[in-house]
């Protein structure tokens, strides 16, 4: 009897080993995805202009001698499963702009010639509004943009802005300084995965990016 109570202690030792090994995933420690010297690690998309300021932030801007057609992206070569996302962000008034996530497609159909309006990566993926005004529906900041419209009046305007996207495969939630203001359980069809990425949307926006780190669940 002993041995074999022996041997069910260590059968239940390895079956609890593989419930903690197999539970929810753990928080890694948080890293740079901008080291605020150069886009190493990140890849254009479109005509916008991503350059890096002497204190480390990146700005992203048209060059008015090109045609800067529809939208122009910033992406990271690395793909994500589940993380936590924190930023801060500035544009001026009439900016507008967003973060990407899960878009498979790198917003091949969001540039240039082969702009389609229903395969931005807002329809592949998923985009966290960046705009410029405190109004309503998905253009506040925020929102999980055609989704979850945000809670508004929490951005600062012509300020820094800090925002935090929590990526998990049931649930996306987004603050802005702070302060929970939006939710999306996300689309089962939709990618899981993906690239992160920072958007120029237009020519007569300019957005500024800093302290870009992120943290990944496994």
């Amino acid at each position: 009897m002993r041995g074999t109570h022996v041997k069910l202690i260590a059968l239940w030792g390895v079956f609890a080993a593989g419930l903690l090994a197999s539970g929810p995933p753990r928080p890694g420690k948080w890293v740079d995805l901008f080291n605020g010297q150069n886009l190493e690690g990140w890849q254009t998309v479109g005509d916008g202009v991503w350059m890096v300021l002497r204190d480390g932030t990146l700005l992203g801007q048209c060059d008015p001698r090109k045609p800067c057609l529809h939208q122009a992206w910033l992406y990271t070569e690395r793909e994500f499963a589940e993380f936590d996302l924190r930023l801060d962000y500035w544009t001026r008034l009439g900016g507008n702009s967003g973060v990407s996530i899960r878009d498979s497609s790198r917003a091949r159909w969001a540039v240039g010639t082969e702009w389609t309006r229903d395969r931005t990566p807002s329809h592949i993926g998923y985009e966290i509004q960046i705009g410029s005004t405190s109004g309503k529906g998905y253009g506040v900041s925020g929102s999980v943009y055609l989704f979850a419209p945000a809670q508004p009046g929490v951005q600062r305007t012509s300020d820094w802005n800090t925002l935090e996207i929590e990526s998990r495969s049931g649930v996306i939630r987004v603050r802005l300084n702070g302060v929970a203001v939006s939710e999306f359980p996300g689309l089962p069809e939709r990618p899981k995965t993906g690239p992160i990425g920072l958007q120029l949307h237009d020519r007569n926006t300019v957005i500024m990016f800093r302290h870009i780190r992120l943290r990944e669940y496994r």
